[in-house]
């Protein structure tokens, strides 16, 4: 498990591209330099330590949020296969300092989702993960029967974030939850 108070998740490993051991990476940071600027990184798969690898070249790909880059070491396609699932890292320390309202995604994770029923709120899961694979997505663990659900991470479903109390409000539309 990644400990977040040390390590922010900025991007997600997809896939090789091409045969010469450049990587597919899916952004979830408003920073391109990240992943364009030459330099050490970290990532991490599951809950093995973060290893260091160095960046020597990146670009975004055109109307994606999604880069191309190149690790030193990495020079086929093989080798590219396996960092696939790996997530690119960098320290809470490092991190640009944000505005009032603004918050990383994962700064979302393990925060308390909460409805308002008959007025008041109430407690219905945790966030316990994201999916960008292609939408913004939350992944809530629900406390009534411990399912998983995927919750569209929209201002019309989620019209509240309170990260310094760790909830969030979700709206869901009629069966979100139960699907």
């Amino acid at each position: 498990m990644i400990n977040h108070d040390e390590w922010l998740i900025v991007g997600l490993i997809t896939s090789p591209q091409g045969i010469n051991g450049k990587i597919k990476v899916k952004s979830l940071s408003d920073f391109e330099e990240r992943f364009t600027k030459p330099g050490i990184r970290w990532i991490q798969k599951e809950n093995e330590p973060p290893r260091v690898l160095e960046l020597i070249s990146g670009f975004k790909k055109p109307g994606k949020e999604s880069f191309v880059i190149t690790f030193k070491g990495i020079t086929n396609r093989n080798e590219a296969e396996k960092l696939k699932g790996y997530r690119v890292l960098v320290k809470v320390d490092e991190i640009p300092k944000l505005n009032k309202e603004e918050f990383h995604l994962t700064e979302l994770i393990n925060l308390n989702v909460k409805i308002l029923e008959n007025n008041k709120l109430k407690t219905i899961g945790k966030v316990i993960n994201l999916e960008n694979e292609k939408n913004n997505l939350l992944v809530i663990k629900l406390q009534k029967n411990d399912r998983d659900v995927l919750v569209p991470f929209v201002k019309e479903i989620i019209p509240e974030i309170d990260i310094k109390n760790k909830f969030l409000i979700i709206t869901p539309p009629p069966g979100l939850l139960e699907l």
